[in-house]
C-alpha cells in the first residue's frame, strides 16, 4: 500500500537540536571519561522529520549506568537504574534520556529475550529493528554533530519507506513484535514498507505467536491512535497477522453474494468508520468502540429472498463479544471496557431516530441508557455514515442534527441524563414492610418504565401515587 508522508527530511533542525545545553554537558562528561557517547533511535528520527519529540536514548562506548550517574550530579536530578537491563534513566526538565552501553545481540527461537555482550556503537546500530531507528549523531566534542548512518536510514526516510537494516528475515524471526513496530511506525508516518520487508512479515507472521498479548496489545494501540488507522490495519490483514491477533475483526472481511444481492464489505466499512471518526476525536476507547460497533455482524448474517441481507441483533451480541475480545487482548476489563460495550449496545440507537417521528420516549430512553457519553455516541454515529453519495451523506447529516436538537430539548425540559427514578428500592420495602423480593424490582420497573413513556411526571409525586397503586393491585398491603 502506496502512502504519501506528511513529513519532510531537515537536517539542520537536527543540528539545532543539539544546541540545547543537556546535549553540551554529557558530551562534556563523556569526553572526561574517554567515553564515545551518541544520541541514536527515535529522537535523530524525529528531529530529522520535524515530529515532536521529549524522549532520547543515548548510547556510550562503556558503561552508559556510569556515565549516567556523572550526568545526573552535574545536572542535579535523580537518577533511576535498572541493572538488569544496563540501562539509566533521568528527567530533565521537559526530556526523558536513557542512557545504555553499547550492546550486540543474538537470540534463541523460542524467545525474544536476547543475549547481550558489550559491543561497539556499530554492533548496536546492527541490532536495531529499522533503518530509521539505526541513526545516530555524535555529542563528542572531536566529531559533535556528525551523522552515523551505515544503511542509509536518512535516505530512507526521504522516501518513506521502513526497512530493516539486515536480513528481514532474520530481523523479524529474532524480535517478532518487529513486526508489528513495522506496521505500527508505517501507519505513524504513512511510509511504505519495503516489499522484500513485506513479504518477510507474511512468511514470519507466525512467530507472533510468542509474543505476549500485553505487547502487542501496546503495538495495536498505538495504530488506533495514528491519524489514519486503516493504514495499519490493511497491513495486518494482507501480511495475516490481523488473524492471528484479532481474528474476529479479520472475520469481517469479505462480501457474499446470493441470488444477485450481496451485502458491503464490513472490515472495510470499519476501517472507514475508524478514519472518520479519527477526525473528531482523539480518544483511544471511542476508536475502539468504532472498531467494534459492527463485530457481530459475521455471527448475525442472514440472507432473506424479501429483505435481502439482515444483521439483526448484532449490535446486542457485538455488545457481549466486547468482553472476550478486551481480556484476550489484555485491554483493561474496568469502566473503559464498559464504556465501549454500551457504545456498542446503542450504536443503532440514534440511527433509528433518523429514521422517523422522533418521540420524546425515544429520546427519553436514550438520554437514560447512554448519560454522559451522548456526544461520543452521536460521533461514533455519525463516522458510520460511509455512502459515496455525497447527496445522501448530507441528508443523513441533516437528519443527525435534527435528532441533536430534540435530544437538547427533551434534555433541557426532563433532565433524564444520569437520573434515577424519585422512588428507590428501599422506599417501595419501607412503604409495603417488604423484604428484598421480586415484586419490589417489577413496582421500581414499571415506575421508571412509566417516566420514561412519558405516563406521568419526572417527580416523587406523581412516583409515590404510582407506587402505591401498583403495591395494591398486587395485593401488598400500605403501612
Amino acid at each position: 500500500m502506496t502512502v504519501r508522508s506528511p513529513f519532510s527530511v531537515n537536517k539542520d533542525r537536527l543540528q539545532s537540536a543539539l544546541h540545547h545545553p543537556v546535549f553540551q554537558t554529557i558530551g562534556t562528561i563523556a569526553d572526561g571519561c574517554n567515553q564515545r557517547v551518541f544520541v541514536i533511535g527515535g529522537y535523530v528520527r524525529d528531529q530529522l522529520l520535524g515530529r515532536p519529540c521529549k524522549d532520547i536514548d543515548l548510547v556510550t562506548e562503556g558503561s552508559g549506568l556510569e556515565l549516567a550517574e556523572k550526568v545526573g550530579k552535574a545536572l542535579g536530578v535523580k537518577v533511576n537504574y535498572f541493572k538488569n537491563f544496563g540501562t539509566a534513566h533521568l528527567k530533565y526538565n521537559e526530556l526523558d534520556i536513557e542512557f545504555v552501553g553499547a550492546r550486540k545481540e543474538s537470540y534463541k527461537r523460542e524467545s525474544r529475550k536476547p543475549i547481550v555482550e558489550e559491543g561497539t556503537l556499530q554492533d548496536d546500530q546492527n541490532r536495531r529493528d529499522f533503518t530509521i531507528n539505526a541513526l545516530a549523531i555524535s555529542l563528542n566534542k572531536n566529531n559533535r554533530g556528525e551523522l552515523i548512518d551505515p544503511f542509509d536510514g536518512v535516505a530512507d526516510l526521504e522516501k518513506g519507506i521502513i526497512r530493516t537494516p539486515l536480513d528481514p528475515d532474520i530481523t523479524y524471526s529474532d524480535d517478532p513484535l518487529r513486526m508489528m513496530r513495522a506496521i505500527r511506525f508505517a501507519t505513524q508516518l504513512q511510509f511504505s514498507i519495503e516489499e522484500k520487508s513485506f513479504q518477510s512479515i507474511s512468511r514470519n507472521k507466525n512467530r507472533i505467536e510468542i509474543i505476549s498479548e500485553e505487547r502487542i496489545a501496546e503495538e495495536l494501540n498505538k495504530i488506533i491512535l495514528s491519524p489514519i488507522p486503516s493504514i495499519g490495519f490493511v497491513q495486518l490483514f494482507n501480511t495475516g497477522l490481523l488473524e492471528l491477533i484479532f481474528p474476529e475483526m479479520a472475520k469481517l472481511e469479505g462480501v457474499e453474494e446470493v441470488n444477485g444481492f450481496s451485502h458491503k464489505d464490513n472490515f472495510y466499512h470499519t476501517l472507514q468508520v475508524l478514519d472518520n471518526l479519527c477526525r473528531t476525536s482523539n480518544d483511544l476507547w471511542l476508536r475502539w468502540a468504532a472498531i467494534l460497533h459492527d463485530i457481530a455482524k459475521p455471527a448475525t448474517k442472514k440472507y432473506y429472498p424479501d429483505q435481502g441481507w439482515t444483521f439483526h441483533g448484532h449490535e446486542d451480541l457485538g455488545a457481549r463479544m466486547v468482553p472476550g475480545i478486551f481480556k484476550k487482548l489484555k485491554l483493561p476489563l474496568d469502566h473503559k471496557m464498559k464504556y465501549v460495550q454500551k457504545l456498542v449496545f446503542l450504536h443503532l440507537r440514534p440511527i433509528a431516530l433518523t429514521n422517523g417521528n422522533i418521540t420524546d420516549s425515544a429520546v427519553r430512553r436514550l438520554l437514560f441508557e447512554v448519560g454522559d457519553d451522548l456526544e461520543d455516541l452521536m460521533k461514533l454515529c455519525e463516522a458510520d455514515i460511509t455512502t459515496k453519495n455525497k447527496a445522501r451523506e448530507e441528508r443523513y447529516l441533516q437528519r443527525f442534527q435534527k435528532v441533536r436538537e430534540v435530544i437538547n430539548e427533551v434534555e433541557e425540559r426532563d433532565k433524564i441524563r444520569n437520573w434515577q427514578p424519585p422512588i428507590t428500592g428501599e422506599m417501595i420495602m419501607k412503604a409495603f414492610n417488604l423484604q428484598p423480593c421480586k415484586e419490589v424490582g417489577i413496582i421500581k420497573n414499571k415506575i421508571r418504565e412509566s417516566i420514561l413513556d412519558g405516563e406521568i411526571g419526572n417527580n416523587l409525586e406523581e412516583a409515590t401515587e404510582l407506587m402505591f397503586t401498583l403495591g395494591l393491585e398486587m395485593g401488598l398491603k400500605k403501612i
